[in-house]
Formats: C-alpha cells, structure tokens, sequence
C-alpha cells in the first residue's frame, strides 16, 4: 500500500516513470564489460552504464546511479529500450524518445533523460573504441 508521502514524493510523474523508478529494470553491474561510461548531473547524480555486446547487438545492459526517482527511471527504461538492439538501432533513443516514452518530466528532471541517452552513448563508444583493439582495455582505468 502506498502511503501519502510517497503518493507526494511521485506527484505530477507518470505511472510509466513511478512504475520504473518503484520497480528498476536492469540494476547491477557487467565484470568485464564491453562498453562502460559513466556521467555526473548537474545535481551530482552519478549514472554509470555497462554494455555486453554479441557483435553488434547489445546482449546485456546494467546500470547504477545515485539518483533520484526520475533518474533511476530514465536509465531503466533506456536500458530497456537498448537491450537485445544493434548499434545502429540504438541511434533512435534519442532525448526526446526517452521523454515521451516516460509519459514527460517535469522541467527540472528532462536533464535525467538527456543523461540517461548519453551515458548510453558513451557506453557504446567505449565499446567501439576497443573494439579493434581489445588488449587496451587492460590499460583502462574505471
């Protein structure tokens, strides 16, 4: 049962955002991973994103954060949207994309989705950058 102040802490979000933000998709982290990037928002939320690629296509996708509510639920949902795609394919989650698929955010919150879809990016660039040349990656530092 949910109580009065959660019902406020969730005023004006969509059931689509309360419902990713209650009930996370994709929590946890991938050893040995592809592609990893990771960004700090304006309000010092932390999203980090790790990749599992079979070829092209994106196998398993993770992703931790600091954040808040809508934070947690930007990245679920792009993990959602990214996992079992191709690279190519993930071109179209775009900010936007992510913001409709959410049902909106407030102002102050579109920043979550933006991130959201850039650590997605960097994450994939990651993966490209040593794609060729695995052996760097013991020289990465995380």
């Amino acid at each position: 049962m949910v109580d009065e102040t959660q019902k406020q802490d969730f005023a004006g979000f969509s059931q689509t955002v309360i419902d990713h933000a209650r009930n996370p998709r994709n929590v946890g982290t991938i050893p040995n991973p592809d592609g990893y990037a990771s960004a700090v928002g304006s309000c010092g939320d932390i999203m980090e994103i790790w990749l599992k690629m079979n070829g092209d296509r994106i196998q398993n996708i993770t992703f931790s954060t600091t954040g808040c509510g809508p934070t947690v639920a930007a990245l679920s949902l792009v993990t959602e949207l990214a996992k079992g795609k191709t690279i190519a394919e993930t071109r179209k989650i775009t900010p936007e994309y992510v913001l409709d698929a959410l049902g909106g955010l407030p102002e102050e919150n579109i920043e979550c989705a933006v991130l959201s879809v850039a650590v997605l990016r960097g994450a994939i660039g990651d993966y490209l950058a040593f794609k060729n040349e695995p052996w760097k990656r013991m020289y990465r530092q995380q």
